[in-house]
C-alpha cells in the first residue's frame, strides 16, 4: 500500500510526529510504502467557499502546496490524519487542507481509501477525544473511507511524556497489522 500521513502539528518533532513516526516505522516494516507530509509547513491557504471547483468538476483556483498534496493523496490507497489535539479537535492547518478536498471530493471519494487517526493530547479525561472522533469518524464516512483505527494518545503533551505511554507501540502495532 501506499500510505500518506497528513501530519497536522506546526511541531515537527514533538509527540505528533512521534507517533507518526512509530506508526510508519510498522507500516514500512510491514511492506508498505509511506510519505508524511507536515502540511503546518505547507503553503495552504484556506478554502475561499468560492465553488469555482464545482465540488470536483474542475481544480481549485487557488495555487498553493494543495495541487501537490491532493496528487499524493489521490495515488494513495491510505490517509493518515495525525494531529495534537488543540481544543477539542484538530489542529487548524489540518483542517484547512481536509476543507480543501471539496475540489476532488469525487476522485477521492472514488478511490475508497483505507484511514487512520493518530492524536495526542496533554489531558486524559475519558471524554478529552470524543469531539475528534466525531469529526473523524464523519469525513471517513462522507468520504467513503475504511477506517483502519485509531491511536488516541491521552496524557501526552510532551515527547518525554509520549515516550513513557503505551501509545508509541500502538501506532506502531496499527502501521504493522495493515
Amino acid at each position: 500500500m501506499n500510505i500518506v500521513v497528513l501530519q497536522g502539528s506546526p511541531n515537527r518533532n514533538g509527540s505528533t510526529a512521534l507517533v507518526a513516526e512509530e506508526f510508519s516505522r510498522g507500516a514500512r516494516e510491514a511492506g508498505h510504502t509511506v510519505e508524511r507530509i507536515d502540511v503546518a509547513h505547507e503553503d495552504v491557504r484556506p478554502c475561499a467557499g468560492c465553488v469555482a471547483c464545482g465540488y470536483g468538476a474542475r481544480p481549485c483556483v487557488q495555487r498553493d502546496a494543495m495541487a501537490s498534496i491532493l496528487d499524493k493523496i489521490l495515488g494513495a490507497d491510505m490517509v493518515v490524519f495525525a494531529t495534537p489535539l488543540y481544543y477539542y479537535d484538530m489542529t487548524a492547518q489540518l483542517k484547512a487542507v481536509i476543507d480543501r478536498f471539496c475540489s476532488e471530493n469525487s476522485a477521492i471519494t472514488g478511490k475508497h481509501l483505507k484511514a487512520a487517526l493518530l492524536t495526542v493530547a496533554w489531558n486524559a479525561d475519558g471524554w478529552t477525544f470524543e469531539a475528534l472522533e466525531a469529526h473523524y469518524r464523519t469525513i471517513v464516512r462522507y468520504l467513503d473511507m475504511e477506517d483502519r483505527g485509531m491511536v488516541l494518545g491521552a496524557g501526552c503533551g510532551t515527547p518525554s511524556m509520549m515516550r513513557a505511554t503505551k501509545y508509541p507501540l500502538e501506532a506502531y502495532s496499527l502501521g504493522l497489522s495493515l
